[in-house]
């Protein structure tokens, strides 16, 4: 009796603090999580930019660039070819975002400003994007319940 459903298929990659990942959706559940970083622009070898922000969002979308401004990041990950996951000598894993000559190095980094009674600790254009979304939702749930009645 064989437990195997698809003895042809491979088994879905395990990776632990170091390896390669390809697959955008995974890249985006681990980058989604990461708050504040410290991040590095490398081009050819080279630093060109370092500094901390927000991860505001994560993405794939051939049309839009990622934009790093204002402390802020938007990743888009259809401008990276792969995300390499390697360790510092502390043992504390980093991302390495990879596009051909051009990498964006993240490393966690704990932010200076948050206060966890803080409202600002999260960036005003992300509260107002949530606080949209939950009234459209909102909005979308009452129509749906009036369409229900029939006066």
């Amino acid at each position: 009796m064989s437990h195997q459903c698809h003895p042809t298929s491979l088994p879905a990659p395990c990776v632990v603090s170091t390896g390669i990942l390809v697959n955008k959706c995974d890249m985006k559940r681990l980058l989604q999580d990461l708050a504040w970083v410290r991040y590095s622009h490398y081009l050819d070898g080279e630093v060109k930019t370092q500094g901390e922000g927000w991860i505001v969002e994560v993405f794939d979308d051939e049309q839009q660039a990622t934009l790093v401004v204002n402390q802020s990041l938007y990743l888009n990950l259809h401008s990276f070819d792969y995300l390499a996951l390697k360790q510092a000598e502390a043992g504390k894993t980093y991302f390495e975002l990879v596009q051909d000559n051009r990498v964006l190095r993240l490393e966690v980094a704990e932010n200076p400003h948050a206060n966890p009674f803080n409202p600002k600790a999260v960036p005003e254009s992300t509260l107002e994007e949530m606080v949209t979304q939950v009234l459209s939702a909102r909005w979308d749930v009452h129509l749906d319940d009036d369409e229900n009645f029939n006066f």
